[in-house]
């Protein structure tokens, strides 16, 4: 459980129709092996304890008593155990039966939730048997114990994150589901105890509401449905598995009966809801039950991807793709609309990101109804500018029919060299910095006299770390790179290589080219006609340091959590002392140079995050990172 994670499942049992001692049986073998696997909340399916579809046997005296002693049965096989579970039954009170969730732990029941919503589609009709669930919470008394009944949400006492509530079956397609009270209350997972029948395009619907709803509700959600061993006189049922967190599927299996284990992440559950603040009030009066647990770490199974904003499918990442490029290119066309813009002028360095930026300019052009002449491309050789970035800006800059300027700038660096005293031969900052601002200079003149506006290159993954400089690359009139990753800049520029509208073998060969350009600013002289400055030597690898971006800004992580998750999902690529020292890296640059970010342009936001200093992260420039150093100096 630590750093939030915690060991969930959903199960179906073998089960007999109204053979309760069985079911009982097939129960607590499943909670035991549960229990083995290390799993903290267990899901069962809906009536499993009868089975779902005993028709009007529910009516008969030893059926309810049948069902009781079963759990008896239950309850003192599993007294050792410590996984919380939802197993479904029938429960009678004040002479109404209810199709109930019981929550049972270490031998003992926690609380009984009723059903809510009863269908009556399908050829079901609860009714029949069932009562719906109360208006007010009270007590029922179970196997000698009076326990809690109602809307219910269980707490655990000690890890403040971890609140389970529980619906029933059709519950979750309710107008007004249980589980929107129960989430409101607090309620970080919800378990569905289900018996839903397979007809055909039912998956895909049932699915997709799962995964929907835990998104809105920004929870887990853990759906269990009845198994193979129910009636099949009119349905089929197919042990439909799911469990979803906050709009993300991490376990579906149908027709494979058995458990399935995966872990939720509460911590990053309740700080989504305290970011967003969606949740304002509980709609229903819910009662909280206490239980606790032996806090252990929780070993983590489920998938990590290594590119946090790149979608690992291939129709994902192609649909990702177009629309962050219509979101970029529509954000562009609109200031330009709005300022008159005659040009858009962009400094082309045959590197991705300015070839990103300005491929989004060309597609804002067209929206425009504008000629891509109106796109100024210029090229600023200096001192380590080699023959293949220059030509491939060359190429590109004509393939799209911009509007071409060659600007040498190196006897301008040398004579401001000489204006501020600077040698020539010392390459240190001076030296690079120096190159960056003259560019920036060259483009904002240029732009006057043309009556454009400067378009940035810089994107989200420099800006985190500050790679730009201050008054240099850093500055432009409208930065459409700037809440784009670097990880996502190569796989835009892939796509348009890929699907560039006009079908040009040349353009496709340039932009694959610049693909298979190393990174670098260029600013130290080539050697032997090589870049010389690779960026990623000197600040660490982008895949490392965009996956550290998404989980330290889009979910608020501890160091050690990220470091965990980062291991995780990079430790074939990655010693784990080489993604600590740019973890270590990361922060330090994230704090020192939020200066930089402090007076940023304007940029259109398109994808999960943004540093712009209007909206998206506030941070004061002078800010300490004391509390996450110390916490990174205790990672082994």
């Amino acid at each position: 459980m630590k750093h939030g994670f915690i060991s969930v499942a959903c199960g179906t049992p073998t089960l007999r129709l109204a053979d309760c001692h069985y079911n009982a049986e097939q129960t607590f073998q499943m909670m035991r092996d549960a229990e083995k696997r290390g799993v903290k909340v267990l899901v069962l399916p809906e009536l499993g304890i009868t089975g779902y579809t005993c028709g009007d046997l529910f009516n008969l005296s030893p059926m309810s008593t049948g069902a009781e002693e079963a759990l008896a049965t239950i309850l003192e096989a599993t007294r050792p155990l410590e996984v919380v579970t939802a197993v479904g039954m029938p429960v009678e009170k004040d002479n109404k039966l209810y199709n109930c969730a019981v929550i049972i732990q270490k031998g003992q029941v926690l609380g009984v939730v009723p059903k809510t919503t009863l269908p009556n589609y399908d050829g079901l009709a609860e009714s029949r048997w069932f009562a719906p669930a109360p208006e007010e919470n009270g007590e029922v008394k179970l196997c000698g114990e009076s326990v809690p009944f109602g809307k219910l949400v269980f707490a655990c006492e000690g890890l403040k994150d971890l609140k389970l509530g529980f619906e029933i079956g059709e519950d979750l397609s309710s107008p007004v589901s249980p589980s929107a009270s129960l989430a409101a209350a607090g309620a970080t997972i919800i378990g569905n105890l289900a018996a839903s029948p397979e007809i055909g395009g039912k998956d895909a619907l049932r699915r997709n509401l799962i995964t929907m709803h835990s998104a809105k509700l920004q929870c887990g959600y853990v759906y269990a449905g009845a198994d193979y061993g129910e009636s099949t006189s009119d349905v089929v049922y197919g042990a439909a598995q799911f469990i979803a967190e906050n709009g993300e599927m991490l376990v579906q299996s149908r027709f494979e009966g058995g458990l399935h284990v995966t872990e939720i992440d509460v911590q990053k559950l309740a700080y989504e809801r305290r970011r967003t603040q969606l949740f304002r009030e509980t709609p229903w009066d819910v009662e909280e039950v206490p239980f606790s647990l032996t806090l252990s770490e929780t070993k983590l199974t489920r998938h990590i991807a290594p590119s946090a904003f790149v979608p690992e499918d291939k129709t994902d990442r192609e649909e990702r793709c177009r629309e962050m490029l219509f979101i970029a290119s529509l954000g562009l066309k609109q200031r330009m609309a709005h300022t008159g813009a005659k040009t858009a002028v962009i400094g082309l360095s045959g590197g991705l990101d300015s070839t990103l930026a300005v491929l989004i300019t060309g597609l804002a052009m067209k929206m425009l109804g504008r000629p891509a002449s109106d796109i100024v491309a210029v090229t600023m050789p200096c001192f380590g500018t080699t023959d293949r970035t220059k030509n491939n800006a060359v190429i590109l800059a004509e393939k799209m029919g911009a509007t071409l300027r060659t600007v040498q700038i190196a006897n301008s660096v040398r004579s401001h060299f000489k204006d501020i005293g600077h040698d020539i031969n010392d390459h240190s900052v001076t030296y690079e910095n120096g190159q960056a601002r003259e560019r920036t200079q060259v483009l904002m003149d240029i732009a006057n006299q043309t009556g454009g506006i400067v378009i940035g290159t810089g994107d989200l993954s420099e800006l985190a770390l500050g790679w730009c400089t201050y008054n240099g690359d850093h500055m432009s009139m409208y930065g459409v790179n700037a809440s784009i990753p670097k990880t996502l800049v190569r796989h835009l520029v892939g796509y348009l290589a890929k699907d560039n509208l006009d079908k040009d073998e040349a353009l496709h060969d340039v932009l694959e080219d610049i693909l298979d350009t190393p990174v670098s600013p260029e600013l130290l002289p080539a050697v032997q006609g090589q870049i010389a400055q690779k960026t990623e030597d000197l600040v660490g690898p982008y895949e490392l340091h965009d996956f550290f971006l998404y989980y330290i800004l889009r979910w608020g992580f501890s160091p050690a959590k990220v470091f965990r998750m980062a291991v995780k999902a990079h430790g074939d690529a990655y010693s784990r002392e080489v993604i600590l020292k740019w973890l270590k890296t990361f922060y330090r640059r994230f704090f020192a140079q939020q200066f930089k970010r402090s007076c940023m342009p304007d940029g259109v936001q398109v994808s999960e995050i943004s540093l712009s200093p209007r909206g998206s992260w506030r941070m004061p420039s002078d800010a300490k990172w004391q509390l996450w150093q110390a916490e990174l100096e205790k990672i082994q």
